[in-house]
């Protein structure tokens, strides 16, 4: 019973929210992009380059996979030389495979 009562409250919250942030009035002026008053000389959906998307998205999974490997010096002397020599050499040889991988299809090509 507790849980269809907690059901209807939240069914009851998303509908309401639904209701309360629908905006009525669709302006020209404030769906328009602002340049400071000017009406905009060109169009303001530009192309977006691929391929910097791509080398910034590389870039975002290579620096998390830094922050992944500083505990790892930390951790030398608490545990055994052996586990710390296989689980960093795992670590870095899946590491430099990704790195291979996106050498050879090409994605750290700036110009193609």
């Amino acid at each position: 019973m507790l849980s269809i009562i907690t059901l209807f409250i939240c069914y009851l919250v998303m509908i309401l929210a639904s209701i309360l942030s629908k905006k009525t009035i669709s302006d020209r002026e404030k769906n328009s992009p602002y340049e400071c008053g000017f009406d905009p000389k060109g169009s303001s959906r530009l192309p977006f380059s691929l391929r910097f998307f791509l080398i910034a998205v590389i870039f975002l999974i290579f620096d998390v996979e830094i922050t992944l490997l500083l505990p790892i010096a930390s951790i030398f002397d608490i545990t055994n030389m052996f586990s710390w020599l296989f689980t960093s050499t795992l670590f870095l040889i899946i590491l430099l495979g990704g790195l291979y991988y996106e050498w050879i299809q090409g994605a750290l090509e700036w110009s193609k």
